[in-house]
């Protein structure tokens, strides 16, 4: 489904076509969780981001801007959701402690999950304007450009907060001190 294909969906549903609204929720849901689970790393928490979104979006259909890409507005509500959400629940607490916990379950047996797991708190210990980007640029693949206009900022800070998150992300890794 192109750009045009989104912004004739969003011109029916406007008038009133559910149909059209499905298919956007169809489309879209997957991603907007997955976003907002990499952000959070709680399944509960991206579940309840994705209906966020999905309610805000049918509530303020009106106010998309069809000169932009409709996946780069649906993914500002959902970075903006998961950030506020981070807000709400405070995650001060380093999230190595809970893996260190946990030792080497059945879920983390292989290299690679190990791995996952580890880049996933390191993630989580990273403050979320640079998470936000590493999420949209690593996960979701996004481009400088796209990033750009989903946060609403410029391609420059874009590459800045990623060259930045992503050290961040290689001394939390590599187990230097990181304030």
């Amino acid at each position: 489904m192109s750009r045009a294909d989104d912004t004739e969906l969003v011109k029916q549903c406007i008038n009133g076509d559910r149909q059209a609204f499905e298919s956007l929720l169809v489309k879209y849901q997957k991603p907007v969780f997955n976003a907002a689970y990499r952000m959070l790393h709680s399944a509960e928490d991206a579940k309840d981001v994705t209906q966020t979104v999905f309610l805000k979006v049918y509530e303020n259909l009106d106010k998309y801007d069809p000169k932009h890409r409709f996946f780069s507005w649906i993914y500002r509500i959902a970075m903006n959701e998961s950030i506020d959400c981070l807000g709400r629940i405070n995650r001060t607490e380093p999230i190595e402690d809970e893996l260190e916990d946990q030792g080497r379950g059945p879920e983390l047996e292989t290299d690679g999950e190990l791995l996952k797991s580890q880049l996933q708190a390191a993630l989580m210990n990273v403050k979320p304007e640079y998470r936000t980007v590493i999420v949209l640029k690593h996960f979701l693949e996004c481009s400088y450009e796209e990033i750009g206009e989903i946060l609403a900022i410029p391609e420059k800070t874009v590459k800045s907060r990623l060259y930045t998150g992503r050290q961040l992300l290689k001394d939390l890794l590599t187990g230097r001190d990181v304030h």
